[in-house]
This record gives structure tokens, sequence and C-alpha cells, in this order.
């Protein structure tokens, strides 16, 4: 009797893409991390579709971490729900990137670098300044927001701060600590005229940052 020996089988190939969140807290609204992964794929060809000449290239998904996936809302200037998608890239230089998908087709992406060297006398605590789409519908509709508005906020913490806190109109939040940057989220029910408040606090308890007394924070939304 002869037997012939079963062929190995080929190993699956190494799942590849983007690092995942810290906490599971930082995907939102049910929005499963491969879902997130996909959007910032579809966000990162894009860029590459309308890169000009000269533009840096975005990178692949495998460049990047996600730090936040939530549902975003339309307001009158872009009309429809759909979902955001926040990574970061950390090399050659550190880069965000905000996503704005609906209906599985990228509406638009920001993308910009750590302000944290710009700023000679930055706190504990950076609030990224670029990240005011995440809290704010458009200025057209002030006063008149759809709500419930799902809202975050972003930045950079130092090493001594060991818990940041927000609170925004009827809604508060503690950020999740994602490897040197904070990232918070909740639900707006109320109309608002001010910025999110943000504190930040050391392992003692000690506050070390109120967005309050920051000179570089815009407190008042415009």
């Amino acid at each position: 009797v002869s037997a012939t020996r079963a062929p190995s089988p080929t190993p699956s190939p190494t799942p590849s893409g983007p690092a995942r969140p810290a906490t599971d807290g930082q995907l939102l609204d049910g929005i499963t991390f491969e879902r997130a992964a996909d959007g910032l794929e579809k966000c990162l060809a894009y860029q590459r579709s309308g890169a000009m000449a000269g533009d840096t290239d975005p990178g692949t998904p495998e460049d990047y971490g996600i730090i936040l996936a939530m549902r975003s809302t339309g307001d009158s200037n872009t009309p429809g729900d759909g979902m955001y998608v926040v990574a970061v890239r950390e090399k050659p230089e550190e880069i965000y990137l905000i996503c704005n998908i609906k209906n599985g087709e990228t509406q638009g992406v920001t993308g910009f670098g750590n302000d944290a060297d710009a700023i000679p006398d930055e706190g504990p605590v950076l609030i990224d300044p670029n990240g005011g789409k995440l809290y704010q519908q458009s200025f057209l509709d002030r006063g008149n927001w759809k709500l419930p508005f799902r809202w975050g906020v972003i930045g950079t913490v130092e090493p001594s701060v060991a818990k940041v806190t927000v609170s925004y109109g009827d809604s508060s939040a503690e950020a999740a600590l994602d490897h040197g940057r904070f990232v918070a989220s909740g639900v707006l029910n109320e109309q608002v005229t001010l910025a999110p408040h943000v504190k930040g606090y050391d392992a003692g308890g000690k506050l070390v940052y109120d967005s309050d007394e920051d000179k570089y924070y815009q407190r008042t939304l415009p």
C-alpha cells in the first residue's frame, strides 16, 4: 500500500493594515476596527488620486495608527451623516489625517503635522487646533446645530499628564490616553457657543492644565 504525503498548507499571509487604537472606547457608534481601516484606505487612495506634482505621498495604511472613529453629523454646508476616521503616521514625520466618509465615499481629507514645535511655551496638554471640525458643525448653522451631535477632541499630552477630562455643553468625558495623545468624545444635546473645556491632571490628581487659561486656545466657537 502506498500513500502520498499531502502538501503542507500554504500559510496565510500576515494581516496588514493600520495599528489599532489603545482602547475600544476610541471606536464609537458601532464602527468596527475593520470598517475604520477600510475608511482609512479609501482616504489615502483619495489623496493619491488628487495629488499634485510634488505632493508628499500619504503612504499606506500600514504606516498609520487609528486613534478615533465616530459618526459625522451633516449640516447645511455638508449635508448627510457619515463617519470620521482619525489616524496618525509617525514617520518620516508625524502626520494626522481626519477623513470624512459618507455612503462609502471619501468626502474630504484634512492632513496636518504636529504643531507642538511651533509653540514655544506649550503646556503639558495641547489641543489640536486643526481638529475643530470634530466638535463643530458649520458656522452657518450657529445656534441651530443638528442634535444630538457626536463630538470629538484630540491633542497631545506630556508624560506627566495622567488624566484628561473634557466638558462640552451638557456632556462630558474622560479622554483615552494613547501613546502621548488624548482622544475624547461625547454626545451633545444642546446648542453651544463655547468650545470644549479641557483639563489635565497629574498622577496625584493635581490640575496641571486648564484650557480656560490657555492663550492659544479659542474658547468661543466661530
